[in-house]
């Protein structure tokens, strides 16, 4: 059967089990969309009408993050396809599996500086596992096909194919490949059973190990076998900011997130092993601070299914190159036949010392009844929605720092996040696409004002798609982190971070049709909360929170864990920074 490249496209995506795509029409990819038409009208493909592209690239990372399938944003050329770049860099840094379609001027235009031209391919190429131009129509199905598979497999990540107009109304013979053969790209799935079998003796013979798990985990879907793991050997589980609930947060054994934000026992414990067993995490710097600092004792396993992601950044005695859900399954197995019970005594010290540790600084804040602290309205919205197993996106600043501090995420792709960019602007679409992805589940957003203002205009997208969001600013009018950093690091000389000059935000969020709450002393977080999960449409809270507070504990960038800060100097008395609070908020 005949069809064109437009049509080639739709019932390619249909083949993959696509069921929704985040986009953005325009001039080069109108083809697609009148297309797209008859696939919308008979309910096989949904459009989500973004009103940035960037926000296609985030809603299809978190899609992606919830359901473990391959998410899809449509753009169209030039200059849509650069606003998408942030997108596909923050996808190819946390390892997200999208595939991002882009349109391009006609095949005898290109290099002609054509309307909204621009080499979307080499613009793509250094922050996308793989991408591709379409010269010929005949190629268009085998390539997506391709560009899926090399999405979701291995190390998954962004893979852009780019699509010139007159390829998608050429017509040729439609005819779906089965399978998908790339000669140089054959990712390892098993792990060696001699590096497993040296893993499990190392463990056994270990008397402080740790856990070090990122969201490779996640992506495997190997968070039941990383459990079994845990429990039958009693070692201490940390997370990366990427691996939240890849391993229960109300578990005995979970000691929370490390690294830069992690707790003071968090850290104390993992630079104090003698084996780290690091299952599907990098070693980025947020995590290990000084790299010849961190872990002096330890010897390390590292599990990982991109052999260029081990011994990158830290030295590695036992590489395990593999998926991850394989090779922890097989590791158990090695474990039970191996077991003799002797770890028993030594892992039992090893946990008195982390209680100690824990008992001496927990992981905590100082109270006001006068302001609002932000630590507060996370803990709360944790507590109150605790028996639903909530999906929680959060942005990038210090409220994401403690959402992973302080929420209690317990199941894996409940927890979507821009670890690696850093995206701010990344929250409010990433929200939007779970709650695409998961209409049964409850999706909070948890925002800070800076990285709202850079996306807010998707409360177009979240009314329009009628998503029941729960979003909740952690507004303390300026760039948190930045504040943060320029009072410890650069003597208080602020600049470029105050947000006072800003919307009023109920009155924004009624202006888009959305109930707007605000909260502004701290006996009423607990109603705001609960009045917004009472809605059943989406909500937008503006909790003026104190604008002094700073994220601790902290590791200084470049510093060792060791010398992580666990408050914030006293170079002025609480009274003065409460006065000079009160001073910036109007209260």
């Amino acid at each position: 059967m005949k069809m064109t490249g437009a049509q080639i496209f739709c019932e390619s995506l249909k083949r993959e089990g696509v069921d929704v795509i985040f986009g953005l029409p325009g001039g080069a990819v109108l083809p697609v969309y009148d297309a797209l038409y008859d696939y919308v009208q008979r309910q096989e493909l949904r459009h989500v009408l973004v009103r940035q592209e960037a926000a296609a690239g985030h809603a299809a990372e978190a899609y992606a993050r919830v359901t473990g399938k391959v998410g899809v944003c449509l753009v169209t050329s030039g200059p849509a396809c650069t606003n998408l770049v942030t997108a596909l860099a923050d996808a190819q840094i946390d390892s997200m599996p999208i595939v991002a379609f882009t349109g391009q001027v006609p095949t005898h235009l290109i290099g002609n500086d054509a309307f909204q031209e621009a080499d979307n391919v080499g613009i793509c190429r250094p922050c996308t596992k793989h991408n591709y131009l379409v010269k010929d129509v005949k190629e268009l199905a085998s390539i997506i096909k391709e560009a899926f598979y090399v999405a979701r497999s291995g190390r998954p990540g962004p893979v852009h194919v780019d699509l010139p107009k007159d390829i998608l109304l050429k017509q040729t013979e439609f005819a779906y490949p089965d399978k998908v053969f790339l000669r140089s790209y054959n990712p390892t799935v098993e792990g060696h059973p001699g590096q497993i079998k040296k893993a499990a003796q190392a463990i056994l013979k270990a008397k402080k190990p740790i856990l070090y798990v990122g969201g490779g985990v996640i992506n495997a879907d190997a968070a039941p076998e990383l459990r079994e793991l845990a429990e039958l050997t009693q070692i201490p589980v940390t997370m990366t900011l990427m691996g939240i609930g890849a391993f229960p947060g109300d578990h005995p054994l979970n000691l929370g997130m490390l690294g830069m934000h992690g707790a003071w026992y968090t850290n104390m414990a993992v630079i104090s092993t003698d084996l780290l067993i690091a299952v599907g995490s990098r070693f980025d710097d947020r995590v290990t601070g000084k790299l010849d600092a961190w872990c002096p004792e330890a010897e390390v396993i590292h599990i990982d299914i991109d052999p260029s992601s081990i011994a990158k950044n830290f030295h590695v005695e036992i590489p395990i190159v593999g998926d991850a859900k394989h090779v922890v399954a097989r590791l158990n197995r090695e474990l039970r036949q191996l077991d003799d019970g002797s770890w028993k005594e030594s892992r039992d010290a090893w946990w008195q010392q982390i209680r100690a540790w824990k008992a001496q600084h927990p992981l905590s804040y100082e109270w006001s009844d006068a302001i609002i602290k932000p630590q507060h309205v996370i803990q709360e919205a944790s507590r109150q929605t605790a028996s639903l197993d909530p999906i929680v996106a959060t942005d990038v600043g210090q409220h994401q720092m403690w959402a992973g501090q302080y929420f209690i995420v317990n199941k894996p792709r409940h927890w979507v996040t821009s670890g690696g960019l850093g995206t701010m602007g990344y929250g409010l679409p990433a929200a939007m696409g779970a709650q695409v992805a998961r209409p049964d589940k409850l999706v909070i957003a948890l925002l800070g004002d800076g990285s709202f203002q850079m996306n807010m205009q998707e409360l177009s997208t979240v009314v329009e798609e009628r998503l029941p969001l729960k979003i909740a600013l952690v507004n303390n009018r300026a760039h948190g982190m930045v504040r943060q950093w320029q009072e410890l690091f650069y003597n208080r000389r602020f600049v470029g971070i105050d947000l006072s000059v800003c919307p009023d935000y109920v009155r924004l969020a009624e202006a888009f049709g959305i109930l707007g709450l605000r909260a502004e002393r701290p006996g009423e977080v607990t109603a705001t909360w609960e009045r917004a999960l009472a809605h059943p449409g989406p909500v937008l809270i503006d909790f003026v929170v104190d604008p002094e507070e700073a994220c601790f504990p902290m590791v200084p960038a470049g510093a060792a864990v060791r010398d992580m800060v666990l408050a914030k100097p006293m170079s002025e008395r609480p009274e003065e920074a409460k006065a000079r609070a009160a001073k910036l908020t109007g209260f």
